[in-house]
């Protein structure tokens, strides 16, 4: 074994040897929240504070009750894509040897005066699923606030603060606020779908969009905002998605999963099983999208608008 490959290996073992430590220390901090959380929900004071907020605010007047089917759509294609964009950033970032180089073909209605910028093949397919990404989320805000459904997922009154406090110590001590996503969702749920949709995913696009290497070097956007600055808020949004995907599941599986996939899938509120069905079904696509997701097949859909380079 060459000391390359042993210096390799060692620090293998060393990432390891500190996730497994992590682990632990991740379930006993869980299982310290818990605690405390009980422990409030045993004070009078506390108690009085979940009772005048239970957890949840009250939507305008007018609000839509229900899931439309665009909805189901969309969140199958935005679940679809957030998986590869994250899957493709993430080996952006790691792969130091990518499985080759796209080129634009600088001609047509794209054509510009500066040769097009290589990439390797992997921040051409980040880029690609990307513009896909914001095309389906223009075609959502618009539904969003075209169908009222904004209504459901924007506070409009103060009171959405101390009740996501009540319903995160509810969480907190495994005595889960009352679920009825189907009609309002709770105030926790709403800020995190706020900052997710309004905040996080615009993120995301503009640091995404200043890391682009198309800007020329002399622009003055460089100064005003520095690549570095895009590159820092842009890991961690990605971080975030992560966090968000996880709790996201972790609830949706554990408060009522056949209910909630036949609200997220199905657009119904019964515990059939149609929504489950959907769901696996996405999940045979998502799988097969990911599998196919390698150098042989991504270097020919590439190569219909580039040119290719080892």
């Amino acid at each position: 074994m060459s000391p390359s490959t042993k210096t390799k290996s060692a620090a293998s073992r060393s990432k390891w040897s500190k996730l497994l430590w992590v682990i632990p220390a991740i379930l006993v901090g869980l299982f310290l929240v818990v605690l405390a959380a009980k422990g409030l929900r045993e004070l009078p004071a506390v108690q009085q504070f979940v009772t005048d907020y239970p957890g949840h605010s009250d939507l305008p007047e007018g609000a839509p009750v229900g899931f439309p089917a665009w909805l189901a759509w969309q969140h199958f294609l935005n679940t679809l894509l957030i998986l590869l964009i994250i899957r493709s950033g993430w080996q952006v970032r790691t792969v130091t040897r990518p499985p080759g180089y796209w080129t634009r073909n600088n001609r047509g209605f794209i054509k510009t005066k500066n040769p097009p910028t290589k990439m390797s093949l992997h921040l051409w397919f980040h880029l690609s699923l990307d513009a896909l990404w914001v095309l389906n989320g223009l075609v959502f805000y618009v539904l969003l606030f075209a169908t009222g459904q904004w209504t459901r997922v924007v506070p409009t009154s103060w009171d959405v603060f101390p009740n996501a406090a009540s319903a995160a110590l509810q969480y907190a001590s495994l005595d889960w606020p009352l679920e009825n996503g189907w009609v309002n969702y709770n105030a926790l749920q709403l800020l995190t779908y706020f900052a997710t949709i309004f905040i996080a995913a615009p993120l995301a696009i503009i640091t995404g969009l200043r890391m682009s290497s198309a800007w020329p070097k002399q622009a003055g956007i460089n100064k005003a905002y520095p690549i570095e600055l895009a590159r820092a808020v842009h890991l961690p949004v990605m971080f975030y998605f992560v966090a968000f995907i996880i709790v996201h599941v972790t609830l949706v599986l554990t408060t009522g999963a056949l209910r909630n996939l036949n609200h997220m899938y199905a657009a119904k509120d019964d515990d059939g099983w149609l929504g489950f069905w959907i769901f696996a079904a996405s999940l045979v696509v998502m799988a097969g999208a990911w599998i196919a997701a390698r150098p042989i097949l991504l270097r020919s859909v590439a190569a219909l608008t580039g040119k290719l380079s080892r």
